[in-house]
């Protein structure tokens, strides 16, 4: 049995500018530029009370937080402090996976210190983070990823979760289904109407049931309902695509899809800058109410500078689609692939 910890360090942008300016400090830092085409890339819990939130608009985020202070992101700055995290989690294992720069899933399950349990590593990590970089993290203990995922969210900030293999059926059962990664509003609201709004309810349906109402993605619900996830961590795992998909509510056709894919494009955008590489190519994902798939992609010449040119490209993108103006279609999604470099590194890819 694997012993996973998951570390997400907390509010980690707006952390950073809080650290470094002391005149910050109890203050909504709000990670972003102000403007129409910005959006927020991290927010601090002064600045989370006020209902500000990671992926929206700078303009909301500024009505919600009139007193909120913008600060520009400093993605260098970033970089430099998670390269400086992951000499810390190297130093316990080598079996790091980073997701972006302010999380990785580390498997402790031989670990180089000989630490008892994967509890003590977490509890190792997390001093050594605070003392070395005077930031806090919150880690989730679990025998697989996607339960360790969820634990280190459990107390945050500046929490540790641990979820024991005897007790993860019972912790499991009273969350909300759409806690289940892959369960988004759409496929949440499907669940419930069908009467499944708790994990306990989705065990009650049999795995066959689930797979004919929601193909893979059921026979997936199913083996998560009951804390089952074999995914290794993978460490240096290259990054392939950066996406978000949306499950539409009702099947819509393509001329009102342009809301769709400018705020897929949005929250995609958020995704490359917490992965803090340069994407290329930009790809449209479709999926019509028969179910039928299709994607289109470009590469532009020009290094993209921001969500806003992202969500041009693919608004692009969707012109070129060529169905019978009738189709509906039941999914939308925007991403990015063909990953060059880091992200600020070239002169013309600055965000704004």
């Amino acid at each position: 049995m694997r012993k996973i910890i998951h570390v997400d360090m907390d509010a980690f942008y707006a952390s950073v500018v809080q650290r470094d300016d002391p005149k910050q400090r109890g203050k909504p830092v709000i990670v972003a530029w102000q403007g129409p085409r910005s959006v927020v890339c991290a927010a601090s819990y002064e600045a989370r009370r006020f209902g500000v939130r990671s992926a929206m608009s700078a303009l909301h985020a500024e009505r919600l937080c009139p007193e909120g202070v913008f600060v520009a992101p400093d993605f260098s700055r970033y970089r430099e402090i998670s390269q400086q995290i992951r000499r810390i989690f190297r130093n316990h294992t080598d079996l790091v996976e980073p997701l972006s720069l302010d999380e990785a899933y580390l498997d402790v399950t031989d670990n180089k210190h000989a630490l008892p349990t994967a509890t003590r590593v977490a509890q190792a990590i997390r001093r050594e983070i605070l003392a070395q970089t005077h930031l806090t993290a919150s880690a989730g203990v679990a025998p697989n990823k996607f339960l360790a995922k969820i634990a280190s969210d459990w107390r945050k900030p500046d929490g540790l979760f641990v979820i024991q293999p005897h007790e993860v059926m019972d912790f499991l059962a009273p969350l909300p289904v759409g806690r289940l990664p892959g369960v988004g509003r759409a496929t949440e609201h499907q669940l419930h109407l069908l009467g499944i709004a708790r994990v306990r309810d989705l065990r009650k349906l049999d795995d066959t049931a689930l797979v004919a109402r929601f193909g893979r993605l059921g026979a997936r619900l199913a083996r998560l309902a009951r804390g089952e996830d074999n995914q290794p961590v993978e460490p240096n795992r290259p990054l392939q695509q950066v996406s978000v998909e949306q499950t539409l509510e009702s099947d819509l056709p393509l001329s009102a899809l342009g809301p769709i894919v400018h705020e897929c494009a949005q929250k995609a955008w958020l995704g490359v800058q917490k992965a803090g590489q340069m994407g290329r190519t930009v790809v449209l994902k479709l999926k019509t109410a028969e179910f039928q798939g299709l994607t289109r992609s470009a590469t532009p010449l020009l290094p993209l500078r921001s969500a806003e040119d992202l969500a041009e490209q693919a608004m692009l993108l969707l012109i070129r689609v060529e169905l019978a103006p009738s189709t509906r279609y039941r999914l939308a999604g925007v991403g990015l692939t063909n990953f060059v470099g880091l992200l600020g590194d070239h002169p013309q890819a600055q965000l704004f």
